[in-house]
């Protein structure tokens, strides 16, 4: 079976690259990430060929050939979470992932990003440069919301991905369905219940990593207002709404709707929810431990984004906290990775049954 070379863009610390490479059938030989603790991280997990740098910089130079070109651009400013601002610089990044593919010109490329973006006018734009006429015109696209929890990820967390391939070949559809349903406790199943480091293992030579996601089973010091919060909430689901009035918060008993997640505890019996980038702080979701009283730890998150134990992170705890609840859950990654393989398979039979002519058949 063929093999296929994978550029990732806007990498983070590699979800999308991860799953790609759990199927056996992709190579990556390029990535670019500004960050330079999660290029770290990709560099340690998937090979020194990472761009830690602007991809606006990147793009001008000699760009290598692949197969395959997956990528998440920054989506902050019509993110469902906080102010959505269609005027925010960063999503004119977008732009540079489609100057890359004019550049490339891969068989396939993936777009994964959060769902408003297919609502976006980056959106628009890029059906434009995919019509006739457009810089990308010999692609089509289809694009789907997925969510993680139906692709064997332990975690429920919906993504927009666009598919594209060449015009002409047959759409691919939704990737069907996992007919595994992970939980929490299936996540876990042999994690400590208990933990008792609280900062990073020291290295003697003072870098930030690397680290294994086993090593990562740190919690926070919290307060003893914080601990007596924790105990109050008794039962798995319990939330804000729990909590006697003189361990809420003015807010919080002022508005009795509204969002259950705060201070809430996760199910064993479900998947849990999307994992952010500060799991690590109970007052901004759902990410108590289902029967300790204490938030989630950078191991259970990893576990639950579906990072291998043996995975090595680089950054302090904030950092990796950041890297971690960026990346794409590598079980969705995974299963968009072997459905566009459908394509590429295509595309590579009909280069098998049709090779490019000899010199003796040119000479004919």
């Amino acid at each position: 079976m063929s093999r296929f070379k994978v550029i990732d863009l806007f990498a983070g610390c590699g979800g999308l690259t991860a799953g790609f490479a759990a199927t056996g059938r992709y190579e990556s030989i390029a990535a670019v990430e500004i960050d330079p603790m999660a290029a770290a991280t990709y560099a340690a997990n998937f090979g020194d060929h990472v761009h830690t740098g602007d991809i606006r910089e990147w793009v001008k130079g000699a760009l290598p050939q692949a197969d395959v070109v997956i990528g998440g651009p920054p989506c902050q400013g019509f993110s469902a979470l906080g102010r959505q601002d269609p005027n925010d610089p960063r999503n004119v990044l977008w732009r540079e992932y489609v100057n890359a593919l004019t550049r490339i010109r891969p068989a396939a490329f993936v777009i994964e990003n959060v769902p408003q973006f297919l609502k976006s006018v980056q959106y628009v734009d890029l059906q434009r440069e995919v019509s006739e006429g457009g810089l990308l015109e010999e692609y089509e696209i289809e694009a789907y919301v997925l969510n993680s929890a139906d692709y064997g990820a332990p975690q429920a967390r919906r993504r927009a991905v666009v598919f594209g391939r060449r015009r002409g070949q047959n759409a691919l559809g939704v990737p069907p369905k996992s007919t595994i349903k992970r939980t929490v406790e299936d996540a876990w199943s042999d994690v400590p219940r208990s933990v008792t480091e609280v900062d990073l293992p020291e290295r003697s030579d003072g870098e930030r990593g690397p680290y294994r996601s086993r090593e990562l089973h740190l919690t926070r010091r919290p307060t003893a207002h914080s601990l007596a919060r924790y105990a109050a909430i008794t039962k798995p689901g319990g939330n804000r709404h729990d909590l006697p009035d003189h361990l809420s918060t003015p807010g919080w008993r002022k508005h009795k709707t509204g969002s259950g997640d705060v201070m809430g505890r996760l199910w064993w019996d479900r998947p849990s929810v999307t994992i952010r980038t500060e799991f690590f702080k109970p007052e901004k979701g759902r990410y108590l431990h289902p029967s300790e009283d204490r938030p989630i730890t950078h191991y259970e998150a990893a576990r639950l984004q579906g990072f291998a134990d043996d995975f090595i992170w680089y950054g302090s705890k904030s950092e990796i906290a950041r890297q971690i609840g960026n990346a794409v859950p590598v079980p969705l990654a995974e299963a968009v990775a072997r459905h566009l393989l459908l394509v590429l398979d295509e595309q590579a039979e009909a280069e098998l049954d049709f090779p490019a002519q000899s010199e003796s058949d040119q000479a004919a």
